[in-house]
């Protein structure tokens, strides 16, 4: 099989899809799992907040934001496998 590029997009909606993955992973362990030091592990997260920012364009001002995102450990097993499906299937 011959290599093909892959578009931004490409890696954008697997990025975006094993977030979501990751998150529901993540979501059912906190729900499911007893107590104890595998669930702090796994379910253990970073936020990163970026805002609010604020453009005034004399005319039209608005603000954007917060934007907010929540990496954890099953985040980016989410990703991994996420790009592991998708490369099997593309």
């Amino acid at each position: 099989m011959a290599h093909v590029p892959r578009r931004p997009l490409f890696y954008l909606g697997v990025l975006a899809s094993g977030f979501a993955l990751g998150g529901l992973l993540s979501a059912f362990l906190r729900r499911f799992m007893p107590e104890g030091a595998p669930r702090d592990v796994l379910t253990f997260a970073v936020t990163a907040h970026l805002g609010p920012v604020t453009i005034d364009l004399l005319v039209l001002s608005f603000t954007i934001g917060p934007i907010g995102i929540n990496v954890s450990v099953l985040a980016v097993v989410g990703v991994v496998l996420a790009y592991l499906l998708a490369r099997s299937l593309f």
